[in-house]
């Protein structure tokens, strides 16, 4: 019996080896080449659009992309995590909705004041990640059943809380987070997505607990025997998300001077399409912030340019579905490859 034990505790330590291994190679992977590659598509798109449209390569045109691509931005730092572990949350533009129309009903209704309404805004937004991350941890709902539950729910809800009216006009000092540039080109809402983005990469890169992420996307067998605690760690993954996707709603009715509970339609989507476009797998194990980065600019710089070239907002989907395909299609042979 003794020897039974013995064996299992060895295997355990192999394993547990395994797994640290396994999530240092991922992260290595993510970024040596899934960034390299990604950066490259990005610099050669800015000189397809530079040559193509004379509007393109301007200082105040980065500035605005930068501008449009602050509330993806900041939902994507989410969801890189959430696909890290092999999950997916479809409910982050739910939660854009949720947010604003908590900030909207609580300022405007009650006279609550804004930071305190925003907070909880945010928290709202932490709420239903814990709901979403626990349907899936402890219900052991499917991700994308769990999520797409949440997605319906919260929408629900945000149209619920002003019977499906907007809430117009905000508080010059907010409203001015996103308007006024700050030492000549970024603004307060600019300046917090390049905030959070550093802070999550220094945290999936050099702390403990993002390193786990990567083990665990690699395989959730593998990281319980290593000693990690799975649950615990899906459910911050999922709650860390659903905040990110609040404090991205701030930023979003910052910009509109509104809330309405139409916000965040399709912006899973983008979200989804950023961090896969910055070289993470949906199979899990594998992605960087940096990629995710480069990966939102990409869908920003493609907007933009196709805007200045006049072209279909219809034919701009396609147009991006088909770059998402691409990339997904290139992470499925890597995986045969491996």
């Amino acid at each position: 019996m003794s020897s039974i034990n013995s064996g299992t505790g060895e295997e355990a330590k192999g394993m547990q080896v395994e797994a640290k291994q396994s999530g240092a190679r991922s992260s290595r992977f993510g970024l040596k080449v899934g960034t390299q590659g990604t950066l490259v598509g990005l610099v050669l798109l800015c000189i397809l659009f530079s040559l193509l449209t004379p509007y393109f390569l301007t200082f105040n045109n980065f500035l605005n992309i930068l501008d449009q691509v602050t509330v993806l931005g900041i939902m994507s730092v989410g969801m890189t995590a959430v696909i890290i572990i092999a999950g997916i949350d479809l409910s982050v533009g739910s939660v854009i909705a949720l947010t604003m129309m908590t900030l909207g009903v609580l300022t405007e209704n009650y006279g609550w004041s804004f930071p305190l309404a925003a907070l909880v805004g945010i928290l709202a937004g932490g709420v239903s990640g814990l709901v979403a991350g626990g349907l899936i941890t402890f219900a052991r709902l499917p991700d994308f059943i769990a999520t797409l539950a949440l997605m319906s729910v919260d929408r629900g809800i945000a149209n619920l809380l002003t019977d499906g009216q907007q809430v117009i006009g905000y508080p010059d000092w907010f409203t001015n987070l996103s308007a006024e540039r700050h030492l000549g080109f970024l603004s307060i809402t600019t300046l917090l997505f390049i905030v959070i983005a550093i802070i999550a990469a220094i945290y999936l890169r050099f702390r403990t607990g993002g390193r786990n992420l990567y083990v665990i996307g690699g395989s959730k067998e593998v990281a319980r025997l290593a000693g990690i605690n799975v649950r615990k760690a899906t459910l911050a993954v999922y709650v860390a998300s659903g905040l990110l996707s609040g404090i991205a709603a701030i930023t979003l009715a910052a910009r509109m001077n509104a809330s309405l509970p139409s916000a965040g339609e399709g912006y899973e989507l983008d979200a989804i399409a950023a961090v896969v476009i910055g070289g993470a797998s949906l199979f899990g194990g594998v992605g960087t912030i940096a990629g995710t980065v480069i990966g939102v600019l990409i869908i920003g710089v493609l907007r933009n340019g196709l805007n200045l070239m006049a072209v279909s907002p219809f034919f701009q989907e396609v147009v991006i579905g088909a770059v998402v395909a691409l990339a997904v299609a290139l992470d499925t042979l890597g995986k045969k490859k491996e």
